[in-house]
C-alpha cells in the first residue's frame, strides 16, 4: 500500500488506479497515517527552512511524560558473594592446571632409577674406514640441527683397545 501511496502523490498512477488508493485511503487509518507521514516528508524536502520546531524540546517534554523506573540498588551481600565467587573459581582454576600439570610429569626419579639397574653396557666395534668416511662427511650429518655447527664439533682418535670385547 505504501508504494501505491508514493505513486499517487507523484503522479504516476492512472485515473482508476488513483480512484482505488484514495478509496483504500478513506476505508484505512494506516494508510491514511502513511498518507500525512509522506506529505510531512515532502513538505520538509522543498521547503527545509520553513521547520522550525526544535526536535531537543519535543524530546524533552516526550522524556518527561514516560514513566520513571527505578532498579533496585544492590545489597553488600550481593556484591561480597560475587568477590567470594570470583576469588574460589580463580583458586579452583589454579588447582585445576597444578593438578594436570603434575598428572603429566609424574615422578620419574623412581622410574629412571628402576630402569638404569636394568641397562647392561653395549660393546661395538668400530671399523677405522668408516669413521675416516664419517670424518670427512660430518657437515652434511641431518643429527646437527644448527647449520655450520661442524666448526663447534672437535674430533677424536680411538683405538681398539679402548673398545670392550
Amino acid at each position: 500500500m505504501k508504494n501505491k501511496i508514493s505513486a499517487l502523490m507523484d503522479g504516476e498512477l492512472f485515473a482508476d488506479e488513483a480512484n482505488h488508493v484514495i478509496a483504500e485511503l478513506k476505508s484505512q487509518s494506516s494508510a491514511q497515517q502513511d498518507w500525512q507521514i509522506y506529505h510531512l516528508i515532502g513538505d520538509v524536502l522543498r521547503q527545509p527552512e520553513a521547520i522550525t520546531r526544535e526536535v531537543g524540546s519535543a524530546v524533552h517534554e516526550r522524556l518527561q511524560l514516560e514513566a520513571v523506573i527505578l532498579a533496585p540498588q544492590r545489597s553488600m551481600t550481593e556484591k561480597a558473594r560475587n568477590i567470594a565467587l570470583s576469588a574460589a573459581a580463580s583458586v579452583m582454576a589454579v588447582v585445576a592446571v597444578s593438578w594436570m600439570a603434575m598428572q603429566a610429569t609424574p615422578n620419574k626419579s623412581a622410574q629412571l632409577a628402576a630402569q638404569t639397574s636394568a641397562l647392561t653396557r653395549a660393546s661395538f666395534v668400530l671399523k677405522p674406514q668408516v669413521n675416516a668416511y664419517l670424518l670427512a662427511h660430518q657437515e652434511l650429518s641431518p643429527s646437527s640441527d644448527v647449520q655450520g655447527g661442524s666448526a663447534f664439533i672437535r674430533t677424536t682418535n680411538y683405538s681398539n683397545e679402548d673398545v670392550a670385547p
